[in-house]
């Protein structure tokens, strides 16, 4: 009848979990039980790392503020003997490519490949020597080029600076990067190692440079003048020595 008592019901029992459910849970408990176990070591060589590229990166401030002086004094000697001060030739060279691939003709275009300029506003640092100084006078009308200052460096590779990690282009966001590529070949730990070996032309130059991608550079602010003309005559093309430093401004 409509007024019998529903009969009681047995409690449903549970759908056991799967097996690889119940793996994976494991496999991540002693994962996170690994980590924590890890965690004070790893905080451990993380403050030792800072504070080593801490006094690194002050070492070299220092260095820096030592060759500007010197610089200044031997100046300020030739002055005061009337005579002139010849600066040490440059030893890098920072060269952007400012034309494109319209007119290029095969060996230009085979010269820039080597020196990894492929489109226009790229920009590599280059080791002065014979061999780069004659591959630069074929292709000096596709290109700028000039020696550049400590900032001009730093400021490069902080804001534009990628690293090649199997053959993969990586921000240089942490030092981290620079260590697993070139810490045990090059000595080299920290993006400070890699300005300094880059400003000094040091022994490790090639590494140091060979991993940096080469530098993708906007259009320089308020255009170019004239880019079929040379730097000499008032255009674009050819050396412009230390102005090269302006125009990394404008385009960076």
């Amino acid at each position: 009848s409509p007024f019998t008592a529903a009969m009681p019901t047995a409690p449903k029992k549970a759908a056991p979990i799967p097996e690889h459910i119940l793996k994976k849970r494991k496999a991540v408990e002693a994962q996170a039980a690994q980590r924590a176990a890890e965690a004070p070591e790893l905080k451990k060589k993380a403050k030792a790392a800072r504070s080593f590229v801490f006094k690194r990166a002050e070492q070299y401030a220092k260095e820096y503020r030592q060759q500007e002086k010197s610089l200044i004094r031997l100046r300020r000697l030739a002055s005061a003997h009337n005579n002139f001060f010849a600066a040490e030739e440059p030893k890098v060279l920072f060269v952007i490519r400012i034309r494109g691939v319209n007119a290029v003709d095969p060996k230009s275009r085979k010269i820039m490949q080597l020196l990894r300029l492929r489109s226009i506003n790229t920009g590599v640092f280059l080791k002065v020597n014979k061999a780069t100084l004659n591959m630069l006078k074929l292709v000096s009308p596709y290109v700028t080029y000039g020696s550049p200052n400590l900032k001009s460096v730093r400021e490069l590779i902080y804001k534009r600076g990628y690293g090649k990690v199997n053959k993969q282009r990586i921000p240089l966001s942490e030092n981290s990067v620079v260590e697993s590529q070139l810490g045990k070949s090059s000595g080299l730990v920290c993006v400070e190692d890699v300005i300094h070996e880059i400003f000094t032309c040091g022994p490790h130059f090639k590494e140091a440079n060979n991993f940096l991608w080469p530098f993708k550079l906007n259009s320089p602010k308020l255009g170019m003048s004239k880019k079929r003309i040379s730097f000499i005559e008032g255009g674009d093309y050819g050396d412009r020595e230390e102005n090269i430093n302006a125009l990394i401004r404008r385009m960076n």
